[in-house]
């Protein structure tokens, strides 16, 4: 694992909190015991584990609630609960009412799309430069807002969800289908593909995802698709298809399986028009159009294709059918996947042993999501794992929050959204089709460290801006966070390390208090 480096820790925690026993608090890391032999998954292991670990590995982060949940219906109870979250997961009603009313709530994404395109051409069309300079500034000042509405969604159910694994998974399939926000317009259409295209599969089968995602049109303009037609080929999304989202880069395919795949793919594109292209008579029956998606037979290769081994019938959008069944169950996608669910989980690479075990459950399950993790969960590697890890940004962040506030609504996500970009893992917002690292390597430097106790010392030394709302005229509720609670007191005070003690009672308010826990090694692993 990844530790804070000691010398880092003094130095940049001196300089915020000014004061000398704060330097013990990210003394280094316990040693890791040597590697246990590896044993077959079972109930037993994963009943007797320590449930706060247990805990905040499945969710963004512990709070009162949250454990005292996993205590009464013990271990195995609770991550069954975790694998079959509710249809309809109780949020606070303050906070489902807010997410209830934002616009990417109401709207449906072609309306959404129909008013955002007539805007972004009525504002092309004006002659005068300078109301044309602002209502174009205008329209890309909406479509961040849609974005940061989106984003907002999400931390709220992070924050505020009892089905915790749910919203972290997610996360996940947002991160491994990454799209950047910021390219063409996909600040309008991707809170409807984290709500339509991932959200309602991420424990089911990756299947289902997969194909969800291909139809999608944040997907189909991020990767270009929308460009790809017949004798006008793009490849681009047909190589991270298989390099990034099925069977990963060593998963066997060939550069003759990527131009065959785009040729497939030709046709799959968006119409953001309110009309419908011209298509031939014979081609009629073929044209399929489903909100911005749309399938133009007119643009599409429809000759046979070598793909994988095996040949593809030229038959239009069905040809997209067969594609997605063959990398859903081909064994370097159970492989690929498996690996990735468990480094996310563990925070570190895991063993071959254990990714087989998860793809033959991927391979046996026809590519069941929930079952996969069953396998990864139950695995005495997993409960080795606990508190091991080190948080992410969002991690960080969100636990933080959930520990300080438990249920009590927050006004004003703004503070979160911005020390996210300030950590640099904004939703939504890296660039290239990978997404954000999972190696807990990515996030241990110096200027990440020094961004997070500040992030301590403004959640310990009040609201931090989270109870101000940012409507006219602004409400602001008194809000101290919650930090030395009964959660603390009864579990976790037990589990500092003696620098970490003896840090936190030498301080001199309870703001520093707060800020020293929230800065603390503890508060850091996962």
């Amino acid at each position: 694992m990844h530790c804070i480096a000691p010398d880092l820790g003094r130095t940049v925690i001196r300089r915020i909190c000014g004061i000398g026993t704060a330097a013990f608090l990210l003394a280094a890391c316990a040693q890791q015991p040597a590697r246990q032999t590896i044993q077959q998954a079972d109930a037993t292991a994963l009943q007797g584990s320590d449930i706060v670990k247990l805990t905040n590995r499945l969710s963004w982060g512990v709070t009162p609630s949250l454990v005292q949940h996993a205590q009464t219906v013990g271990a195995v109870r609770f991550v069954e609960e975790q694998l079959h979250p509710a249809a309809h997961p109780a949020l606070p009603a303050e906070i489902q009412s807010r997410i209830d009313a934002m616009r990417i709530s109401k709207t449906p994404l072609p309306e959404l799309m129909q008013q955002m395109e007539r805007q972004r051409r009525d504002a092309d069309a004006l002659t005068d430069d300078e109301a044309k300079k602002t209502a174009q500034r205008t329209y890309q000042q909406d479509m961040t807002a849609l974005a940061r509405e989106a984003a907002t969604r999400s931390l709220l159910r992070d924050v505020y969800s009892p089905d915790q694994l749910q919203e972290q998974m997610v996360w996940f399939w947002m991160n491994h289908f990454n799209v950047f926000q910021y390219k063409a317009n996909l600040r309008i259409t991707v809170g409807d593909f984290e709500e339509n295209a991932i959200r309602p599969h991420v424990l089911g089968h990756f299947r289902d995802l997969l194909r969800a995602t291909a139809l999608h049109p944040a997907m189909l303009t991020y990767l270009d698709n929308e460009r790809n037609a017949a004798k006008q080929i793009n490849e681009n999304y047909a190589r991270e298809i298989m390099e990034l989202h099925s069977l990963g880069v060593s998963g066997g395919y060939s550069q003759a399986d990527v131009q065959e795949l785009a040729r497939v793919l030709t046709g799959i594109g968006v119409n953001y028009s309110e009309n419908t292209p011209k298509v031939r008579p014979k081609l009629q029956d073929q044209y399929q159009q489903h909100g911005l998606f749309e399938f133009n037979p007119e643009r599409h290769d429809y000759g046979n294709k070598q793909f994988l081994g095996q040949t593809i019938q030229g038959k239009g959008l069905a040809e997209l059918d067969e594609v997605i069944d063959r990398l859903a169950r081909h064994p370097a996608t159970a492989r690929f996947l498996s690996t990735k669910l468990a480094t996310y989980f563990l925070g570190a690479p895991p063993s071959a042993a254990l990714v087989a075990r998860m793809a033959d459950t991927y391979t046996r399950s026809d590519g069941d999501i929930g079952a996969v993790l069953r396998t990864l969960f139950y695995a005495p590697e997993f409960i080795r794992s606990l508190d091991r890890g080190f948080k992410d940004p969002v991690h960080y962040v969100v636990s933080a929050v959930r520990l300080a506030y438990d249920r009590k609504p927050i006004l004003n996500a703004s503070p979160m959204l911005n020390w996210l970009d300030r950590m640099g893992e904004p939703f939504y917002g890296h660039l290239t089709p990978d997404g954000y690292p999972l190696g807990m390597g990515a996030w241990t430097s110096s200027g990440q460290m020094t961004t997070r106790f500040e992030i301590a010392k403004a959640i310990g030394s009040g609201s931090a801006g989270l109870f101000r709302s940012d409507t006219t005229p602004p409400v602001e509720r008194p809000a101290f966070p919650q930090l030395a609670n009964a959660l603390y007191y009864q579990q976790l005070e037990k589990r500092l390390a003696p620098a970490t003690h003896q840090a936190l009672e030498q301080a001199s308010s309870p703001q520093e208090w707060n800020m020293l826990y929230l800065a603390s090694p503890e508060m850091m692993r996962r």
